[in-house]
């Protein structure tokens, strides 16, 4: 693991509102506010502070990763956020989540995205390690960026979430992946990741426990 991570705090982005719906929270990011339905039947239908640390991060660093025309896929996508931030950013973005996360995804996406003159953005299911060849076969599809955010925490695919970001990363791939390290299994998964691919950390957010990480495939 190389490099030397900025120190970072993940601002207050959101827009604070007196309202009477629990469940909208309010962004603002790259000039746009971004309105984010969550939902509480579902680990991914709420926004986690990975999401905000990336988003906040690609905002602050355009030159270094331009995504402009670039294609992009999130995994875990979960609200949406981060796939939105990516699209305002230029990107043609695919955004992907288990089946029962699609729904309240889709509807984030489509309402934050419908009115802006950019690539529209895609949104597909994807089961970690499942049916990879056959919905998304290596011919047709190649990603620049792999984004991720805090899809490490006690769950039991890690190893299908490892091999998923394995078969993404092809030679000029770039993954960025923000997570909230807690637990000692948190730390087992990014030694595994160190071990496959070149990773560097790029930021960390002390006080959410956040780190960004950088990874691309090593050359042999």
């Amino acid at each position: 693991l190389t490099g030397s991570p900025v120190t970072l705090k993940i601002l207050q982005n959101w827009v604070p509102r007196v309202s009477h719906y629990f469940d909208k929270e309010h962004y603002t990011y790259v000039g746009h506010q971004i309105v984010i339905q969550e939902s509480i039947e579902h680990f991914g239908a709420v926004v986690w502070p990975g999401a905000l640390a990336l988003s906040q991060y690609l905002e602050s660093n355009q030159e270094q990763f331009n995504l402009k025309d670039k294609k992009v896929l999130e995994i875990g996508a979960g609200t949406g956020l981060l796939s939105i931030v990516a699209c305002i950013l230029g990107a043609h973005v695919t955004a992907t989540d288990l089946p029962e996360v699609l729904d309240n995804l889709s509807y984030n996406i489509s309402r934050n995205t419908q009115n802006l003159n950019m690539h529209k953005p895609e949104v597909r299911k994807l089961v970690w390690g499942e049916g990879l060849n056959e919905d998304f076969p290596v011919s047709t599809y190649h990603y620049d960026f792999i984004l991720a955010t805090d899809v490490v925490y006690h769950h039991g695919a890690l190893e299908p979430l490892l091999a998923t970001m394995v078969y993404f990363c092809k030679p000029g791939t770039v993954l960025l992946w923000a997570n909230k390290f807690r637990f000692s299994t948190d730390y087992e998964f990014l030694e595994k990741v160190c071990n496959i691919f070149n990773t560097t950390i790029l930021a960390e957010f002390p006080e959410s426990n956040v780190k960004l990480l950088k990874a691309t495939v090593r050359k042999n």
